[in-house]
This record gives structure tokens, sequence and C-alpha cells, in this order.
């Protein structure tokens, strides 16, 4: 009955139910251009190659499904993505842009079209490296092009994701989610029905207990990724009373809180994007002239896909190392610390300053474990249940992928927050 008072109450506020129907249309328009496949593909065959290639089906999750079609955003907001996590590291590392990150709304808006910038060379480059790669696979999904089709091809898959982004953008600023995240998510959402529709082709009597057991699974792990999401350590702060004239201000207590999963599944796209980089550069040099080559290309192909240990390995240390790093790189503890010292508070214990700031650290780095831990058990859960439901063929032909939970779930839990938020801020207008 509550969610379905929160359904009514949402649906009661014009402006909230305006922008929801705002951002549906968005994802649904994007849906669309992901059917529109560019001129001089082979559909067929490109789909016919995902479904035997884990590796192509993996980079198929952030496209939001698009790249299968080979569509005008075929793309996805991979290079946007890509993009903002440069952007953001390069703030962390070039004075210029560490002040200007500072100045408040103006600065962010100059990062943020230093960003969309950096998209386009990133779009080009990796629609060039798509080409590529399709025409080595050797499965005719594209034929040899002349230097103003590649031109062309090139431009209308850059143009797709500049489309894309604009279209995230769009929907951020309704403030009922993240735009880029919420694209992704359609697109996972969207394969949901063709992977039930494979359980269901393949299903048998005897599987029952496997497809129990699967299901199972799932469900642990999905509340597993809401505990982690929505974790938090909270720290106690409290402030000291000051008198300003006549008036006492302060002499009150709060907490400051510390999420187990403070880098979200930015470690993931990090481990995604190294891991899928040895398999990527051997399919170019498979049909090599050079024996050496071609075995080393053959071994790095074989090894590094998504059923093999070897992979599964160096994607769980890889997400586990990234979490610590992507997390020093945000969290600030000497700056936070200071902040607190110049607002008149305190952590009960600590002196201001420099044993605050280690506290914070050694804090920070504790709870860490357990968020790095976690993330990387959920990014080598396909490995994981194909290895416990290996003798059952529905639940191997389901299209699972860790990061598909994690991107859904945090995604539902977002949005869900946002709009709470919004509710909040409409109840206290009327008051």
């Amino acid at each position: 009955m509550k969610f379905v008072g929160k359904i009514y109450q949402i649906w009661k506020d014009h402006d909230l139910r305006k922008s929801i129907l705002y951002v549906l249309g968005l994802l649904i328009i994007f849906r669309i251009t992901a059917h529109i496949p560019v001129p001089g593909v082979d559909v067929k065959a490109l789909q016919d190659l995902f479904s035997s290639s884990s590796i192509l089906g993996f980079l198929n999750i952030f496209s939001g499904g698009a790249m299968q079609n080979f569509s005008l955003v075929a793309l996805g907001v991979g290079p946007y993505i890509t993009s903002s996590i440069i952007m953001q590291l390069l703030t962390m590392i070039v004075p210029a842009l560490e002040e200007l990150s500072k100045e408040g709304e103006s600065g962010t808006k100059k990062i943020s079209q230093y960003t969309r910038l950096l998209t386009v060379p990133l779009a080009i480059l990796q629609g060039f490296a798509m080409i590529k790669l399709l025409q080595q696979s050797g499965a005719g999904v594209i034929g040899d092009l002349t230097n103003i089709q590649y031109a062309t091809t090139i431009a209308i898959l850059a143009s797709g994701t500049i489309f894309l982004m604009w279209i995230g953008e769009l929907i951020s600023e309704k403030k009922v989610g993240n735009g880029v995240s919420l694209i992704i998510f359609a697109g996972i959402v969207a394969g949901i029905p063709g992977a039930l529709r494979n359980v269901f082709v393949n299903f048998s009597t005897t599987e029952l207990p496997f497809l129990i057991g699967f299901l199972a699974i799932i469900i642990l792990t999905v509340a597993g990724i809401v505990i982690v999401t929505e974790g938090q350590r909270h720290i106690p702060v409290s402030y000291a009373k000051r008198v300003r004239g006549n008036k006492m201000y302060g002499g009150f207590e709060t907490h400051l809180p510390l999420r187990v999963n403070q880098a979200g599944m930015i470690p993931i796209i990090f481990a995604i994007s190294i891991v899928m980089l040895p398999p990527i550069i051997g399919q170019f040099f498979v049909n090599s002239d050079s024996g050496f080559l071609r075995a080393i290309a053959q071994f790095l192909v074989d090894n590094f896909n998504p059923q093999s240990i070897l992979y599964g390995l160096t994607y769980f240390i890889l997400v586990f190392g990234f979490t610590y790093f992507y997390t020093a790189v945000i969290f600030h503890p000497q700056q936070i610390a200071d902040n607190l010292q110049k607002q008149g508070g305190f952590v009960p214990g600590m002196r201001p300053g420099r044993q605050t700031a280690e506290y914070l650290a050694k804090v920070s780095n504790r709870i860490m474990l357990a968020g790095a831990l976690s993330l990387a058990l959920i990014a080598i859960l396909p490995l994981i249940i194909s290895f416990i439901f290996q003798g059952s063929q529905s639940v191997a032909n389901v299209a699972l992928s860790g990061a598909s939970l994690l991107i859904v779930v945090s995604v539902v839990l977002e949005t869900v927050r946002q709009i709470d938020s919004q509710l909040v801020m409409r109840d206290y207008e009327h008051l």
C-alpha cells in the first residue's frame, strides 16, 4: 500500500509527473535510434557474431544494447564516460583545472564543456576501432570501405554519441535520475525479455533445481548490492558553541557519513576498459602472417574471455585495486578535516587538523575493504554462476553480468532517492 501511495503522490504532482513522462519520452527515442542500423552493415551477421562472442556481448552492455545492431548510436555513451573519467583525473593532477573546480558553478560549467569537447575525438577513435574490429572478425559484418565511406560511418557513430550525450544531459536536468546511467539502464532492461525467452525455450523440468538456485543467487546478489550501495559509517561530529554579538551559535552534534562504496561503479568501468583490451588487440593480429604474433594473439583471445580463470582473476584484482585508487582520487580527508575546523566542528577524541584527517583516512581504508571486495565479487559474478550451473543449459543462456546488476540496482536507488527529494522539497514549498 505504501508503494501505491507513493506512485499516487508522484502522479498527483503535475511538475514531477511531467518530468518523468519527459524522461520516458527521451528514453523511448534512444531505444528507437538503437534499432536503426548504419548503412552497409549486415545486421544478421553482426547479431550472430555477438551471440558467439562473450567479449562483444560484454561491451554491448555499456552501449545500452545499441552496439549489437550497429545502430546510429552504436558507441553508446562510452566515449562520454571515458571523457568524464579522464577529466576527473586531470582535475586532481593539473593545478589549473583543480583551481577551476573550486570556482563553484562557473568552474563546473567550464569543466563540463571540456568534457564534451574531449568526447568528440574519443568517439571518432572508438568508432574507427570498432569498424576495424568487425572487419577483422571475418564474419562478413562490414566489407571493404572507401575513404569516404570510412569517414561517413565514423561521423555517424560519433554524432550518435553526441546525440546520446545531449539526451543524457536533458534527462539529468529534470532531476529524476542521472541521464547517462538511465541510458545504460534502459539498454540493459530492454535485453531482459530476450534473456527470459532463452530460458523458457531451453527449459526442461530436470533443470528446475538449477533455475531455483540461480534465482536465489540473483536475489541475494541484489540484496547485497543494495546493502553495499546504501551502507555508511557515521563519524560523529560536534560543533563548539560560539558567541556572535548577543547570540550563541553551534553547540550541536551531527555525523559525517562515509559510504562503504564511495567509488560507485567507476572501478568496474576502469577494469573493463583494461581487461577487454588484450582480446581486442588479439583480434587484430589473430590472422597475422607472423606465426609468433598469431600465437600471442590466439593466447590473448583464448585466455581473456569472460569464461576463463585468468580473465576472472585479472578482473577481480583490477576492480579491487581501482576501488582504492578512485576513492583516493575523490576522497580528501585533509580537505574535510580543514573544512570541519573552519566551521568549528571536530571529531570527539581527535584533535582538529592533521589528526582528524589521519583518523578519517584510517576509517575510510577499513570500510573500503568491504566495498572493494564486494565490487570485485559482483564483477566476476558471471564466472561464478557459469561454474556453479555449468550443467544447466537454460542458466547458461542467460546473459547475466555483475556489472549489469550493479548498474540496474544503483540507478533504481539513485532515481528513487532523487524523486523522494523532489517530493520532500515540494512538501516544504506548500507549507
